[in-house]
């Protein structure tokens, strides 16, 4: 089982957003999962122009990061984002990254993943940016397990620690998801809903995007 963790905090070492991270890491590597941690900002990935070349071809014409990343992404089991709160949002970082995957969306190339979020903030909307990420998870087609958010506020050291167990515990259980191939109903409704969605999207756009759509023909949701 590969866990792989991304965390989108530019702050190096300093980062609380990390220590979380990490500690999600410790606790699904006490349950026996491989487990590899990413850092996006020492990474060089260029903004999307929505020019929908993927769509077509499967690949992006931008030659950077992204693609090595994005393979291991596909690759892994579970996936763990991470950020810390910039103005209400995800970083810059986070969301460059995360503007490059349209095409996994179009083809819900996450169907079977599982993944869970973490964030710090210094004042608030923590866990507005785990409910984000969560989000974009399930997006792409993945379950999510949880989130832990935590509001810093000025004794960071006395809140950060407690989260660190927490954030344990939700590795471990990230685990025991994928192992058991636990399922959500609301997030198969979910789920559901939006392949029929990118079905007919794909469908109404098979002359254009060629790769997309001999995607789900290969997978067999387009007879």
């Amino acid at each position: 089982m590969k866990i792989l963790a991304i965390n989108g905090s530019p702050r190096g070492p300093r980062s609380q957003t990390l220590r979380l991270v990490q500690a999600v890491l410790d606790g699904a590597r006490s349950a026996g999962a491989d487990v590899e941690l990413v850092d996006v900002c020492k990474l060089q990935i260029e903004y999307c122009n929505g020019c929908q070349v993927c769509y077509e071809r499967g690949t992006c014409v931008k030659e950077d990061d992204f693609p090595e990343l994005y393979q291991k992404m596909l690759a892994s089991d579970g996936i763990v984002l991470g950020s810390p709160n910039y103005i209400d949002s995800i970083t810059a970082q986070t969301k460059t990254l995360l503007d490059r995957m349209a095409d996994a969306i179009h083809c819900q190339m996450f169907i079977g993943k599982y993944g869970c979020a973490v964030a710090t903030a210094g004042g608030s909307k923590a866990d507005e940016v785990v409910a984000y990420l969560n989000d974009v998870l399930q997006t792409l087609g993945a379950n999510t397990v949880g989130g832990i958010g935590v509001i810093l506020g000025r004794d960071p050291e006395a809140v950060i620690v407690p989260a660190e167990e927490r954030a344990r515990e939700l590795g471990k259980q990230l685990v025991r998801a994928i192992a058991e191939k636990t399922t959500y109903p609301e997030q198969e409704r979910l789920h559901a809903e939006r392949l029929e969605y990118m079905r007919a999207l794909v469908l109404a756009n098979k002359d254009r995007w060629h790769h997309e759509y001999d995607y789900w023909k290969a997978t067999g949701r387009i007879p």
